[in-house]
């Protein structure tokens, strides 16, 4: 097959991110000099909602935990707790490097000191958000950016004990799949590395995968629908597959999924959907046969 043609974007107003995420320029065909700026990405809005759940997600955070942190209005509901909480000791290891985590570092409770690995990095493959985190990420010791087939691999994250990952979903069914694509056949979103984390941090030691999303949304007519449902809506993706979820919150509260038969993950997921859709979903259950006469009702 012929060469792959490697072409290299060249900006000054680029942070520099230090690591191991460097090309040789012997390794480069072709230099392409700009002077854009950097595009900044606007924080997403935390309502009552994200901070509901992000209360829940938090309390369940200690010191010492590494964190990896999903795009969106929920991971940075959490990462505002957290850096506004007495926690400390706390690491970073993630695929996406969001301007929460410049506020907890700046909070003083990052320091990376308990991580096996990379101990003391803030471990990165990209940062993207405001000025602020590209002013803060531009040269500085504290932050390692790594190739995303390093900070991706659930053997990597494995390593790392106490490990936290946190992100969102669109919906997710009684059977426990979780979606974070699409919208039945229509794509919204890419995978990214959201399976990525959530195995590594099932197979951390004392680690949680955190999936978080609102009990509901609206629809273009403005009816109310539920986010948990039956089953997924026909065509839909299945980012996280059933036997690897552990923690779902939503505003309602969380539950915790690992372990529990295919009756008792309906049950706890029944639990925290909207009051207004419960008793559906119950009797969307007894049809699916996942609900049992010693079921709460």
């Amino acid at each position: 097959c012929p060469k792959t043609k490697v072409v290299a974007v060249v900006n000054p107003n680029m942070p520099r991110a230090l690591g191991d995420n460097f090309i040789h320029v012997d390794n480069i065909d072709v230099i392409v000099e700009d002077d854009a700026p950097i595009p900044a990405l606007p924080i997403a809005k935390i309502g009552d909602t994200e901070k509901a759940i992000g209360e829940k997600v938090a309390s369940l955070i200690k010191d010492g935990d590494c964190l990896q942190l999903g795009i969106g209005g929920m991971p940075n509901a959490v990462g505002s707790l957290i850096a506004k909480s007495d926690l400390k000791d706390l690491g970073v290891h993630t695929e996406m490097y969001v301007d929460a985590f410049v506020d907890i570092a700046k909070a003083g409770k990052i320091n990376g000191s308990k991580k096996a690995i990379d101990t003391g990095k803030q471990v990165f493959a990209f940062g993207a958000g405001t000025q602020k985190l590209y002013d803060y990420v531009n040269n500085n010791p504290e932050c390692m950016s790594a190739p995303v087939s390093y900070t991706n691999d659930a053997r990597t994250i494995a390593q790392i004990d106490n490990f936290i990952s946190i992100n969102n979903i669109v919906d997710v069914d009684l059977f426990g799949q979780m979606n974070a694509e699409s919208a039945g056949i229509k794509q919204i979103s890419g995978a990214g590395g959201q399976l990525d984390f959530v195995l590594g941090a099932y197979l951390s030691r004392g680690g949680k995968s955190f999936i978080c999303c609102s009990s509901t949304f609206k629809k273009k007519d403005g009816t109310l629908e539920s986010r948990i449902r039956p089953t997924l809506e026909t065509g839909s993706v299945v980012t996280d597959a059933r036997p690897c979820a552990h923690w779902f919150v939503t505003e309602y509260g969380k539950v915790n999924l690992k372990g529990l038969t295919a009756w008792q993950r309906a049950e706890a997921l029944i639990s925290v959907a909207h009051p207004d859709f419960r008793e559906q979903l119950i009797k969307d259950a007894e049809k699916m046969r996942l609900w049992r006469r010693s079921n709460k009702r």
